[in-house]
């Protein structure tokens, strides 16, 4: 495993305005969802930022890779400063950077085969490369994610939640990206189906050279694929290490809380 760094985030903010009423509770009028994260990621390893829902965990995500803007900070992706690269340059950037969503239904296309929908990212990316190129590289990810040939001519609908979410991530791997940012991609599924992606974006990970961003709320999970973890709480990491440091020997008051609700975790 390389040591060196594909992801830096320094100092990154976002908030939003609140919506009037007798609930915004006066101050500035003003959420905060992130605040102040700063956070390093090696090639090659597994980053899980876990917390509860609503600690602003995927408002982190997104702005990692910039599909939203932080009102401030910085991230570096491979050396350059994401937030100051734009046209070609970010392009090429955000090819380089794929995200695996939580729920694949809403996130596939219901209008398009699922042919289409694997081989769109070369269309957008590759357009020197045929239909009939596109069509055979879509082919060739689904089957490494375990679906056969009859899947390219159906609809997302008439697939599993296991399935589709197999889509989903052939669809972020088509490009060959080297940063995989992944938000709760296990949690609308059945404990046995998510065991079987986790496995698969396992296997995907060593294939591949991968590096993960892991987005959940399950210490479980995290402590199954994770190598560093950070906890996540009201828009601020209370804690971040180690995967078996943190979860097994933890030293925020709020980490201890969470980790008291799961019955056992499983070691590394």
């Amino acid at each position: 495993m390389g040591n060196a760094k594909i992801l830096v985030a320094r100092e990154l903010r976002k908030s939003y305005g609140r919506a009037a009423g007798f609930w915004s509770g006066g101050g500035d009028g003003r959420f905060t969802a992130v605040d102040g994260v700063s956070f390093s990621v090696l090639a090659g390893e597994t980053f899980a930022i876990v917390g509860e829902s609503g600690c602003g965990k995927t408002t982190l995500a997104r702005m990692l890779l910039r599909l939203i803007e932080p009102d401030s900070g910085a991230v570096e992706f491979e050396g350059a400063d994401l937030l100051k690269v734009g046209g070609e340059e970010l392009r090429a950037k955000r090819r380089q950077m794929q995200m695996i969503f939580q729920d694949p239904f809403a996130s596939l296309n219901p209008r398009m085969r699922v042919g289409a929908i694997v081989a769109e990212p070369l269309a957008i990316h590759e357009p020197e490369l045929s239909g009939a190129e596109r069509r055979e590289r879509a082919l060739v990810m689904l089957k490494r994610v375990g679906l056969n040939e009859d899947a390219m001519k159906k609809y997302p609908h008439e697939f599993s939640g296991g399935q589709r979410q197999r889509v989903g991530i052939a669809r972020a791997l088509i490009l060959r990206p080297k940063l995989v940012v992944a938000d709760e991609p296990v949690s609308a599924l059945d404990v046995s189906v998510g065991a079987q992606v986790l496995l698969l974006l396992q296997e995907l990970q060593r294939e591949f050279g991968l590096t993960y961003i892991f987005i959940s709320h399950s210490l479980p999970v995290v402590a199954q694929v994770a190598t560093q973890v950070a906890v996540m709480r009201a828009g601020k990491f209370v804690e971040m290490g180690a995967v078996e440091d943190v979860l097994h020997a933890p030293l925020d008051g709020y980490t201890k809380e969470l980790l008291a609700a799961v019955p056992e975790l499983p070691r590394a």
